[in-house]
C-alpha cells in the first residue's frame, strides 16, 4: 500500500500535454499572473473570499519588515509566543522561551518553515501584542486596496482570516519589490544565529516528491478548512516570471495537490507561451502626412514599452495598428487630440491610445509658396491685365 501511494504521487508530477483551457486544477481558487507583462493569464474563482491558512504570514512578514529598524537587532522569545502551539498542531521553527534571536532569524523562521512561534514573537516585540500587530496588518491591507482581505491573527491558525487569490497576488507583487522580502521568499535554507537549521516547505516537497524545474520562491499554507494553499513565483530559461496563487486544494492522504497544480500550470505556460514585444519606449508607431512643414511626416512615438505573453504561434505578423483621425497635420493645426490608435493582436483589441499634436512642426516658406503658386500666378496675370487695361483707357 505504501508503494502504491508513492507511485500515485509521482504520477501527479509527470508532465502532461494539455491546453490552457483544459487545465484541470485540484485547487478551488487560482490565479496566474505574469510579472513582466503585468497580465493575468489564468484565473479560477479569483474574487471569491476563502480561508488562507499560513498565506497570512506573507502580510505578517512584510508588515514586520517595514516596522523593523534593524533586522540584526537581538530580541528574546516571550513565553506567550509558544502558548498552545503544540495543542493547535501549529508549524514552529523550534525556538525556546527566553532564547535570544535576531529579527532576521524570526523573519526567515516565519516564511521558510512557517513558524507560528516566530510570527507571535515579531508581533510582541513590534506592537506589544498580537492584537495590535493585526491592526497594522489590516491597515496595510487597506492601503494596498485589498478589499476582500481581513486578518484576525498573525499565523493563519484562525480560519476567520480570509482573502482572495486576486488580493494575494496583488499583495505578493507588492512584497517582491521589497529587497529583504524577496531575499527571504526565494531562500530555501537558512541557519539562525543560534544554530537552528530552517528549511522551506518548497525544499521539503522538492526533496520528497519531485524535481523542481521552475519554482524559486514560495509560501505554503494548510488547515482543514483552508485546504492546501500555495503562493509561488517561477521562471523559465527565457527569464519569464510568473506568480501563481492557489487556495483550497484537497488534502486527501496528504498528497501535495497544491504543488501538482503549480507544476502542471507552469509546465504548460512555459512550454507553450512566449513574451512578444509589441513596441518599445520612443518607438515610432505611426506616421501622419504633413503639409507646409519642413518635416515630411509627423511621427507618433510611444511613451513606454508594451509586451504581451502569448501562445508560441503568435508573432509580430499578428499585430495590426488602426489609426482614426485627421489625415494631414500642418504647423497651423491646433494643439491637442487629433485622433486615436488602436492596436490589435490576433484580431483582439489590446490597447487604444489618444494621439495629440504638440505643435512641434516647423513652417516651410518654400512649400507654402509652392502650394499657393496655383492661386498666386493667375492672380498676378489678372492684376497685370487690369493694369494694362486701365493704362490703355487713359491713353
Amino acid at each position: 500500500m505504501k508503494y502504491i501511494k508513492l507511485i500515485l504521487i509521482l504520477l501527479l508530477f509527470i508532465p502532461i500535454n494539455i491546453k490552457a483551457q483544459d487545465l484541470e486544477l485540484n485547487s478551488k481558487y487560482a490565479l496566474l499572473y505574469n510579472i513582466d507583462t503585468n497580465e493575468i493569464l489564468m484565473e479560477k474563482n479569483s474574487n471569491q473570499k476563502t480561508a488562507i491558512a499560513s498565506l497570512t504570514k506573507i502580510m505578517t512578514t512584510i508588515v514586520a519588515i517595514e516596522n523593523i529598524n534593524n533586522i540584526k537587532e537581538v530580541v528574546t522569545i516571550p513565553e506567550y509566543a509558544l502558548e498552545n502551539l503544540i495543542e493547535l498542531e501549529a508549524s514552529v521553527a523550534g525556538f525556546e522561551v527566553d532564547q535570544e534571536v535576531t529579527y532576521e532569524d524570526l523573519l526567515y523562521a516565519i516564511m521558510l518553515p512557517s513558524g507560528a512561534d516566530a510570527a507571535k514573537t515579531v508581533a510582541y516585540h513590534i506592537a506589544g501584542n498580537e492584537e495590535n500587530f493585526v491592526k497594522l496588518m489590516n491597515e496595510k491591507a487597506q492601503k494596498l486596496e485589498l478589499k476582500d482581505t481581513k486578518y484576525y491573527d498573525t499565523t493563519g491558525l484562525d480560519d476567520n482570516n480570509y482573502s482572495t487569490v486576486s488580493d494575494i497576488a496583488k499583495l505578493l507583487k507588492y512584497c517582491l519589490n521589497n529587497e529583504t522580502f524577496y531575499k527571504i521568499f526565494t531562500t530555501q535554507e537558512y541557519t539562525t544565529t543560534s544554530g537552528i537549521k530552517l528549511e522551506s516547505t518548497l525544499n521539503y516537497y522538492t526533496k520528497k516528491y519531485f524535481t523542481n524545474k521552475y519554482i524559486y520562491g514560495s509560501k505554503t499554507g494548510f488547515t482543514d478548512i483552508a485546504g492546501y494553499c500555495l503562493a509561488s513565483i517561477a521562471k523559465d530559461n527565457q527569464n519569464n516570471h510568473l506568480i501563481l496563487i492557489t487556495l483550497k486544494a484537497p488534502t486527501d492522504n496528504k498528497y501535495p495537490y497544491h504543488f501538482t497544480d503549480a507544476y502542471n500550470t507552469y509546465e504548460y505556460y512555459f512550454n507553450n507561451y512566449h513574451k512578444l514585444n509589441i513596441y518599445n519606449k520612443n518607438n515610432t508607431i505611426y506616421s501622419i502626412k504633413t503639409k507646409y512643414s519642413t518635416e515630411d511626416t509627423y511621427e507618433i512615438k510611444t511613451n513606454n514599452t508594451l509586451d504581451k505573453y502569448v501562445e508560441n504561434n503568435i508573432t509580430k505578423n499578428n499585430i495590426k495598428i488602426k489609426y482614426d483621425g485627421i489625415d494631414t497635420v500642418t504647423p497651423f493645426t491646433q494643439k491637442g487630440k487629433i485622433g486615436t490608435i488602436t492596436i490589435y493582436l490576433d484580431n483582439e483589441k489590446i490597447q487604444t491610445m489618444d494621439i495629440n499634436y504638440d505643435g512641434s512642426l516647423s513652417k516651410s516658406i518654400p512649400k507654402l509658396i509652392k502650394e499657393y503658386t496655383i492661386f498666386i500666378v493667375p492672380f498676378i496675370i489678372i492684376l497685370i491685365l487690369i493694369l494694362l487695361t486701365i493704362k490703355k483707357k487713359k491713353h
